[in-house]
């Protein structure tokens, strides 16, 4: 008897020791959202790629299972107001482009709240760099390093295509190795933060309170050397990447002239751009989701890193253009949404800020725009209490407390 129970035992620790080991493997299979399996593809994560660095100064690496070849790889910035946001929502991982061939990346960097500008840009050279001192390892082409970031991460990614002959932003280690890329894809970055802040309906980015002014250090409109190092066009020259630039013209967020103004400067210093406009789409998904979108944001890696040229492209700068689908220009007009009936969710049990980012926050990066609120922006003004044009955790819960029960109608809540 005492043997099978020690028996049993002995196998319940080997059981427990093998799972914890497989999940401890470099090599395990990422989840895709929703905790689904996603096959064939190896995964590194929370790499560091600073040498006793800061917390943030981590990146993630999938590759395809069992591959041999040098790959071309794809390197994911997210967004999030350089305040908020992680390396942990990549769409490129999503969107199955390890299967198509690519290796991923997707980094973290310093936010704003750990340190202000270079600081952000400093850290993805530095991943960069990183990334191609480990090529050899991680079978990784290093001619073939490719860009693509949203909103915040938009930003990062034009200036990480800009600024690749200025050695300002490459401090650190693996300094023998270059931080210039080979293509950079833009949704919807700001740019030049004097214009942003000044244009009608942006004013309340000049504020101290907003992202700009806290990546900044100061005020916008008072700090105008940071300003300019911090744009993308300040560094433009005609050896700049391919560029492909997508933008909203109803973003409520970062107006559509922080992308005309980059592609004109691209444009006029003899680069290959293309510079797409979504009628009708405002700060992110939905609209940029559209099959339309999504075939030429691929086309574009595949032109430029996965089979490019063997000769010297001609510059050329184009523009195309395509209109939202009624859904999501409906979603954009709050004044065409139908009103919620008061008496019918009365009942209802309070959704919570987690549910409502896993509904709503395209971009991922942990709070809501005004273009991904989806209630009306009556209510929006009213949870956006710094007025930075975003809704965080902390100011939905000051409103709508998560334990908080609604009571009955007609009811106070000390009944």
């Amino acid at each position: 008897m005492k043997q099978t129970i020690y028996l049993a035992a002995f196998l319940m620790c080997l059981t427990v020791v093998s799972a914890t080991d497989a999940q401890q493997r470099p090599g395990n299979r990422p989840q895709a959202p929703g905790g689904r399996m996603l096959a064939g593809i190896e995964a590194h994560r929370d790499m560091p790629y600073v040498t006793n660095g800061h917390e943030r100064h981590k990146l993630d690496l999938f590759l395809p299972e069992n591959t041999k070849e040098p790959l071309p790889l794809l390197i994911w910035i997210h967004g999030g107001g350089w305040q908020n946001g992680s390396k942990d929502g990549c769409p490129p991982l999503r969107k199955g482009y390890v299967q198509a061939g690519y290796a991923v990346a997707s980094i973290n960097y310093r936010l704003s709240g750990h340190a202000t500008f270079p600081a952000q840009i400093e850290d993805c050279k530095a991943a960069i760099r990183w990334l191609r001192a480990h090529a050899k390892k991680y079978h990784l082409d290093p001619e073939r390093f490719g860009v693509w970031g949203s909103s915040a991460g938009g930003h990062l990614v034009a200036l990480v295509g800009t600024s690749g002959d200025v050695k300002k932003f490459d401090v650190g280690e693996h300094l023998d190795q270059s931080s210039r890329v080979q293509a950079v894809c833009d949704y919807y970055g700001p740019t030049d933060f004097k214009v942003f802040v000044t244009t009608p309906r942006y004013e309340r980015h000049a504020s101290p309170t907003s992202p700009e002014s806290k990546l900044v250090g100061g005020e916008v409109l008072k700090n105008m050397d940071q300003v300019k190092a911090i744009n993308p066009i300040t560094y433009v020259s005609q050896d700049d990447p391919p560029f492909l630039i997508v933008h909203g013209d109803k973003d409520g967020t970062v107006p559509i002239n922080q992308s005309e103004l980059l592609y004109e400067a691209l444009k006029e210093s003899g680069n290959v751009v293309h510079f797409h406009t979504i009628h009708g789409a405002g700060h992110g998904r939905p609209g940029f989701d559209a099959p339309e979108i999504e075939n030429m944001v691929r086309e574009f890696f595949a032109t430029k890193l996965k089979n490019p040229s063997s000769t010297k492209q001609e510059p050329y700068a184009t523009t195309s253009e395509s209109t939202a689908t009624e859904e999501v220009r409906g979603r954009e007009n709050p004044q065409q949404m139908r009103r919620p009936n008061p008496q019918a969710n009365n009942n209802r049990p309070r959704i919570s800020f987690e549910q409502v980012l896993r509904r709503s926050d395209s971009d991922q990066d942990g709070k809501l725009s005004r273009s991904e609120f989806p209630a009306n922006q009556a209510l929006f003004q009213r949870l956006d209490a710094n007025r930075d044009g975003f809704v965080t955790q902390e100011e939905h819960e000051n409103l709508f407390p998560a334990n908080r029960q609604r009571p009955p109608r007609g009811k106070s809540s000390e009944e």
